[in-house]
């Protein structure tokens, strides 16, 4: 937020500074020259010389908030793996192969891919498969080293795809609120792409999902890559998220109060120059966002600043757990009107969002969809399947604790590297398959996704022993789907 110069004035025969918003504070001589840590001087009055320090809104944690940062870190790794394995036919990949995803899946070179697969062993195992009999191949005796899902892991991701599919209806109408929301009506596929997992969009939505619903919108080339374009108008969309939670007012005595308060978060403060912006900002006339154009109001003016606020709780009511990446939202700042400096609005309004500084990037959440202990009121279904997927993860866990705990007490412990051997029903990976191709996931320019050619198997080591017999990871989700009733788990 850009503060003006200040101003020199007078007050009861004293002089201070103000500023010309309405919400800044003013300073006086006493005041000022109590602190003189800053750098931003001004012209001497009388014989005094003095700084002032202008500083913005102090983040307060909430740690019931980003607690919900913290579980996500804790599975990135494990969901981009998956998305991968189940991008592929078999849903299993060379490691050779996966060795030229390092990008993706944030692996930076001296880490090992090994190591890090087998800190999920209920939801990967590695298994060895032997190289095609071909001339090029006579030579080499060892098998190929790979990965694929467990039984578990693979019945929690047929039963996601399932979830997903009923609900294409849903997802369709979150893509069409979208481009209404847009006063262009077309938004960029690359862009979609960023915020696709936060919507609860399959990876394959751009080519599936978008050519599903000709009747709602469709994709169209433009100078910028693949778009979406809305074709119909539905009035019934075009409503704004109406209250989660509604503000009461516990009162001890049963009449009005004598001063107006803004409803925040336990432990958040504001300072009172900001707690009065925040009611005059309170008392504006809601401004429906799909209505109305950025162009109707004032460049920098409460009414606009309103709109871009209704813009955002939009999206942020759209996404499964109300809440995405700040960065997601800078890349609709001009396809939705949204200020250049997003992030320092969404800090001005703790009552309406709330900005975690967890992880590498910062998040913002929607404060009204979640309750004082920071639980969501209304929860998505699509959540059902990220609860036991982070269940089957502290399972792997306690695994490698008790594994580790029984190798200090001299217990006999399965093998460092523990592997399967090829199934019947697993056939070779032959060299007409060999294309590590990932365009149906990542065909856009928006993607995050490079290749290291130079990569190598040099942190593979020695082959396990084959002959020794393993076992696989079992958990209840794999009862609550049949894997040999005939059906397979397309990619997604």
């Amino acid at each position: 937020m850009a503060l003006l110069l200040p101003v020199l004035s007078t007050h009861r025969g004293n002089p201070f500074l103000g500023t010309k918003l309405d919400f800044a504070p003013s300073f006086t001589i006493d005041r000022i020259a109590r602190d003189m840590k800053s750098s931003v001087y001004i012209r001497e009055i009388g014989k005094q010389s003095f700084s002032i320090r202008c500083s913005a809104h102090k983040l307060v944690r909430d740690r019931s908030l980003d607690r919900h940062v913290v579980k996500q870190n804790r599975i990135r790794f494990v969901q981009k793996l998956r998305t991968l394995l189940l991008s592929k036919p078999k849903h299993y990949m060379r490691l050779h192969i996966l060795a030229k995803c390092r990008s993706y899946l944030a692996l930076s070179k001296p880490r090992s891919i090994v190591a890090m697969i087998q800190r999920y062993p209920t939801i990967f195992e590695l298994f060895y498969i032997p190289y095609p009999p071909t001339p090029l191949n006579a030579a080499k005796t060892n098998s190929q080293l790979c990965v694929r899902l467990t039984p578990a892991a693979e019945a929690l991701s047929i039963q996601e795809a399932r979830l997903k599919s009923s609900a294409s209806i849903t997802l369709a109408n979150k893509l069409q609120k979208l481009l209404m929301l847009s006063p262009y009506r077309r938004i960029v596929l690359s862009k979609l792409v960023h915020l696709g997992p936060d919507l609860g969009l399959p990876p394959n939505f751009r080519s599936r999902l978008c050519n599903e619903h000709p009747g709602k919108f469709r994709t169209v080339d433009t100078s910028y890559g693949h778009a979406l374009e809305l074709i119909s108008w539905d009035p019934e969309l075009a409503h704004p998220l109406p209250r989660i939670r509604t503000e009461s007012q516990e009162l001890i005595v049963d009449r009005p109060l004598k001063f107006k308060l803004v409803k925040l978060r336990k432990g958040t403060t504001v300072k009172r120059c900001h707690h009065d912006f925040l009611i005059k900002f309170g008392e504006l006339p809601d401004i429906c966002p799909y209505t109305t154009s950025i162009e109707e109001f004032p460049k920098n003016s409460l009414e606009a600043e309103k709109r871009a606020c209704s813009v955002v709780r939009e999206i942020l009511g759209m996404t499964v757990e109300k809440r995405t990446l700040i960065d997601h939202l800078t890349h609709f700042r001009k396809d939705f009107g949204l200020p250049n400096k997003l992030r320092s609005m969404l800090v001005r309004h703790p009552e309406l969002f709330y900005v975690s500084l967890k992880g590498e990037r910062d998040s913002v959440f929607l404060v009204e969809a979640y309750d004082d202990q920071g639980e969501l009121i209304a929860k998505d279904e699509a959540l059902v399947v990220k609860e036991r997927l982070l269940s089957l993860v502290r399972d792997g866990k306690r695994i490698r604790q008790e594994k580790k705990l029984a190798s200090e007490n001299d217990d006999i412990v399965f093998n460092d590297h523990p592997v399967v051997a090829i199934e019947d029903a697993i056939e070779p990976y032959y060299v007409d398959d060999e294309d590590d191709d990932f365009e149906d996931l990542f065909s856009s320019d928006g993607s995050d996704l490079e290749i290291d050619v130079e990569d190598s198997d040099y942190e593979y080591g020695q082959p396990a022993n084959i002959n020794r017999k393993q076992k696989f990871w079992s958990s209840a989700g794999a009862n609550t789907v049949d894997l040999n009733a005939g059906e397979s788990s397309e990619p997604w």
